[in-house]
């Protein structure tokens, strides 16, 4: 599937940041997103409040999707949640509610996630887990509802002109049939 649209995954580790460990969760995100059709760029920063702020603004500008891994537990250090909420416009919590409800399907440990999800401009910004699997699995609870919403940011976007009872889907995928 040749790349129609493009993505940020930001990897937010100090280890990882540092070299002392090596990122699983951004190539195995990026992997999913190619297969989804996104050209992915990848970058790595340390759980370090401002730099993350920075990664994201950037990111934004360049990319309708923002992917971020890691930094989403309770650990003192992990700050993404707050990095994501001073740059974003608005919230979408019900993606990250999405993401923790279906979780729990596979660890009770899902609900202690701080992850948010919210908008800049025309991009949408995501937190993911820092682990490979938790990062897979939230990022699939949302895949269905991505093309419409990045559609919808792309704007414009007419709820009108989409057929009754569709909530503006068939107009979001044209691959769709109405």
């Amino acid at each position: 599937m040749a790349a129609s649209r493009t993505a940020l995954v930001l990897t937010v580790s100090d280890r990882g940041a540092a070299g002392e460990r090596a990122d699983a969760t951004g190539p195995a995100v990026a992997a999913r997103l190619e297969a989804l059709g996104f050209a992915v760029e990848r970058a790595l920063v340390p759980d370090d409040r401002p730099l993350i702020e920075a990664a994201l603004v950037a990111g934004a500008a360049r990319h309708p999707l923002v992917v971020t891994a890691g930094g989403t537990g309770l650990a003192p250090r992990d700050v993404t949640p707050q990095a994501t909420l001073a740059v974003v416009d608005h919230e979408v919590p019900g993606l990250a509610e999405a993401m923790r409800a279906d979780g729990r399907a596979t660890t009770p440990f899902s609900v202690l996630s701080r992850a948010v999800a919210g908008v800049r401009g025309r991009s949408l910004l995501v937190n993911l887990p820092g682990s490979p699997r938790g990062a897979l699995e939230s990022l699939a609870s949302i895949e269905a509802v991505l093309d419409h919403a990045l559609a919808t940011l792309g704007g414009p976007f007419d709820h009108d002109a989409a057929p009754p009872g569709d909530g503006g889907l068939a107009a979001a995928d044209p691959a769709r049939p109405s």
